[in-house]
């Protein structure tokens, strides 16, 4: 069977690439280029509910895409990171950075700028074509926040962010009827060098894991009975043992599979001639960590990205991006060993920062 993919460039010149994976034959081909606006690279992308809409995190603005086709993509609006008065300007560093699309109505979408004046979480509404319609709340943080990776509990009640530039861990309750969000909980992380960059729940809702970018570990989070997250103390290394000191590493993302039995991890090198890493932990029922099974290098440093995407329809199945040189590759992911099957290489500025499966 064919698979479709979607992967942008988080520098400019903005484009969306289309890749057709054959789980049958092994391979992976870059069927389409898409030319978006020219300014409006994606950092991060992500798919509506439904799939016919794309969201993008998009330098200075958020944009979205009709998705008619694995080939038919059509750039519906865009409209400026919003929040404090001097995050969309263009003489500051301030830019879009992630985006989070609900998946059970109202649909709103939620992005996180980041750098500089990044204290404010941007929410918009949706038309009924999945298009961008309005920034209907911007709601606080703290000034210095930067938040990378954010993620709703399986009913989609709460919303746990990982804020790496201020070191914490929010909560945040949303309106069932507005998708509109109220502050629950802040909490430091465990430690001061840990700096949070991705944060991923099991699908029980009771187990909350944090990736943190610069302690390159994964902290793991039990959910108490105000859904608030709370340390259990238990962390896991992203990294093997034995590295040298001068080598350096960013933690990237983690993802559970569809089943929720495995939980998969990523950091990244900060030296081209190193690489990152890929780790993979076996869950229990509940989301608790049972064992983790193996830490194995990537075929680059990674880059900016190194991010890992399990597919949503099997367990056998993952993507990886990179940015050093620009490439997607294909891992099966079988009776607990992982094995790369396919790559495109696709060698173009700022290609890829993370992929989404389509079909």
């Amino acid at each position: 069977m064919k698979h479709h993919l979607m992967v942008g460039t988080w520098t400019p010149p903005g484009r969306i690439y289309t890749v057709q994976f054959d789980d049958e034959e092994l391979t992976l081909t870059k069927v389409k280029k898409t030319d978006i606006p020219e300014d409006e690279a994606i950092s991060w992308m992500a798919f509506s509910h439904d799939k016919k809409a794309i969201y993008g995190a998009a330098m200075k603005k958020w944009n979205s895409f009709a998705v008619n086709s694995p080939t038919d993509i059509v750039h519906q609006v865009s409209h400026p990171v919003a929040g404090h008065p001097l995050a969309a300007n263009a003489d500051t560093n301030t830019r879009a950075i992630f985006v989070l699309a609900a998946k059970q109505p109202p649909y709103n979408v939620y992005g996180n700028p980041f750098y500089k004046y990044a204290g404010y979480g941007n929410v918009f509404s949706v038309k009924d074509d999945g298009s961008l319609a309005e920034n209907v709340q911007n709601y606080e943080y703290v000034e210095n926040t930067g938040i990378h990776g954010m993620v709703f509990d399986p009913t989609e009640t709460f919303l746990y962010s990982a804020d790496l530039q201020a070191n914490k861990v929010w909560t945040h309750r949303k309106d069932a009827a507005t998708g509109q969000l109220t502050l629950v909980d802040c909490l430091e992380a465990p430690s001061p060098d840990d700096h949070p960059r991705w944060v991923e729940i099991h699908p029980s809702g009771k187990y909350l894991y944090v990736l943190m970018e610069a302690g390159n570990r994964l902290a793991v989070y039990v959910l108490d009975r105000n859904n608030v997250p709370v340390f259990t103390h238990i962390t896991y290394p992203l990294l093997p043992d034995g590295l040298p000191p001068r080598n350096k590493y960013r933690g990237d993302v983690c993802f559970c599979t569809r089943n929720g039995q495995y939980l998969f991890a990523t950091t990244r090198s900060n030296h081209f001639d190193v690489t990152g890493y890929i780790t993979a932990f076996k869950l229990g029922p509940s989301g608790e960590i049972e064992r983790q099974l193996f830490i194995h290098p990537t075929s680059t440093s990674g880059g900016h990205s190194n991010a890992v995407s399990p597919c949503d329809f099997s367990d056998e199945w993952l993507a990886l991006c990179d940015d050093q040189l620009g490439f997607v590759e294909m891992y099966r992911f079988k009776d607990e060993n992982l094995a790369r099957v396919a790559r495109v290489d696709i060698p173009e500025k700022g290609f890829g920062m993370n992929a989404i499966w389509y079909d």
